[in-house]
């Protein structure tokens, strides 16, 4: 008999009850080994490996650039320091617009390839077909709603969506059409608070915000962004709760210094 606790993981189930229990549910991203170890280990819900690793790991100005092959990569080994946590992976753009074929066969590489629990893709009425395909493989699916990254050259900003009344009741129709279509959660990015409280009540699907105010049945942040490794990126919904960057920097210039003051290696670190 074993001796060590069975670690409860979350599944698309949990969640679903979290939001009829009204408990809060928290998500953020990561991309590599050790900083998704960290944090399932810190209790997080969900990690969502994004698109947004274009920006946040390659430098990219926008998430359209990357590709299939290199979220199969970000996702598996995010996947190789999972004990508890759902894994969620974005469809990179260009996987899933053509037509529902080319969606399903993408959704089917990343759970086969990763060992993923679900799948992310932005849209609303116009990815209904794409997601009951994956839903009937299978396949849970995450949607996005409201601001939708891999759509900023339609949009022309990053500005807040779904301010006018024809936005906003476009976004009320594609919540039930997606819940309809299958989806176990949806993200809502950058829309009116009121307006988010309004769909999260809803449906009966958890809901997902990040700049949509605390009516959402739950939060969502760029990792990198929370921690204060990307200074420069200050939205107003962005709570900072570390400044990696200033310490890392601070670390590195101390390294730098003992060494030309040589000063590193000492006798106790070397053999």
């Amino acid at each position: 008999m074993s001796i060590h606790k069975e670690v409860k993981k979350i599944t698309t189930n949990t969640l679903q009850k979290m939001k009829q229990a009204g408990e809060k549910i928290s998500m953020l991203t990561a991309y590599d080994f050790s900083f998704a170890t960290i944090i399932d280990n810190a209790g997080i819900d969900v990690i969502l490996v994004g698109d947004s690793a274009s920006n946040v790991m390659a430098g990219h100005e926008t998430t359209l650039p990357i590709t299939l092959d290199q979220m199969i990569y970000h996702a598996q080994s995010v996947v190789r320091a999972i004990n508890r946590c759902l894994v969620v992976v974005d469809l990179p753009f260009g996987t899933y617009q053509s037509n529902s074929d080319i969606a399903l066969a993408s959704a089917i590489r990343i759970m086969k390839e990763t060992g993923a629990h679900a799948i992310k893709l932005e849209g609303g009425e116009e990815v209904i077909e794409s997601v009951k395909r994956i839903v009937g493989a299978g396949i849970p699916v995450m949607g996005h709603l409201g601001l939708t990254p891999q759509s900023i050259y339609k949009f022309g900003t990053y500005n807040v969506r779904a301010k006018e009344a024809a936005e906003a009741n476009k976004l009320k129709n594609d919540i039930l059409l997606l819940e309809q279509a299958g989806c176990f959660a949806v993200v809502l990015e950058k829309i009116p608070a009121a307006l988010a409280k309004e769909v999260s009540n809803s449906v009966q699907i958890p809901t997902i915000g990040i700049g949509a105010g605390k009516d959402c049945d739950g939060q969502v942040l760029v990792m990198h962004d929370m921690l204060g490794i990307n200074t420069e990126f200050k939205p107003r919904f962005l709570r900072q709760y570390l400044n990696i960057a200033e310490l890392a920097t601070n670390a590195v210039q101390q390294y730098v210094q003992d060494i030309k003051s040589k000063g590193f290696p000492n006798e106790k670190e070397s053999y």
